[in-house]
């Protein structure tokens, strides 16, 4: 018998922002979807504006699994997990503890296919370059989604996420913030469109 599957359905019960007063509570399920919808955007992006050649079903596959060491870590609030270089070097072994466990979940047979999606490699690291703006887009989203509640707790991080997004020096990700990201701040009758016959 294998937990694997079990163990990624709780995803659901890993809430966001446990420092963060929340006008709505996020799940590790609910970021993770976001994320993978936003990274295959921002493949999809590269190859029909900006020249590149990935694969947008791998970055959404990718993103789907980024963050799904946290079932088993929780979700360690940004603040503590960068606190100093220690601190980010234990918690990084913990996470791959994490993945290691995780992996260990699955029969023998499927550890080669999932083995890439949990633990990082270098064949996939211009995609993980993709997911991880796609993870702070997310991010950023949640921030503005939170300001137009008027909850103002999410100010200080809605910035540091849009200049982190923006050093990150991908002009796909710069295309998301232009294009996409204001549509997130109107109402539904505003996002709505009139489609003729």
């Amino acid at each position: 018998m294998s937990h694997f599957f079990a163990m990624l359905s709780r995803m659901k019960y890993i809430d966001r922002w446990g420092l963060m007063r929340n006008t709505r509570r996020e799940n590790l399920c609910e970021h993770s979807f976001e994320t993978a919808v936003i990274a295959h955007a921002l493949a999809v992006l590269r190859n029909t504006r900006f020249g590149g050649n990935v694969s947008p079903e791998r970055a959404a596959v990718l993103a789907l699994f980024h963050d799904a060491p946290e079932i088993l870590t929780g979700d360690l609030p940004t603040p503590v997990k960068y606190y100093n270089p220690e601190i980010r070097g234990a918690y990084r072994e913990v996470e791959l503890a994490a993945e290691r466990k995780l992996l260990h979940m699955l029969p023998q047979d499927m550890r080669s296919s999932y083995a890439p999606l949990l633990c990082e490699g270098e064949e996939d690291a211009e995609l993980r370059r993709l997911v991880k703006a796609a993870d702070k887009l997310s991010a950023l989203i949640k921030c503005a989604e939170e300001r137009g509640m008027g909850n103002t707790e999410f100010s200080k991080a809605e910035l540091s996420l849009r200049r982190a997004v923006q050093e990150m020096h991908l002009p796909e990700a710069d295309c998301f913030l232009e294009e996409f990201l204001p549509s997130y701040a109107l109402t539904l009758d505003d996002t709505s469109v009139e489609v003729g016959p």
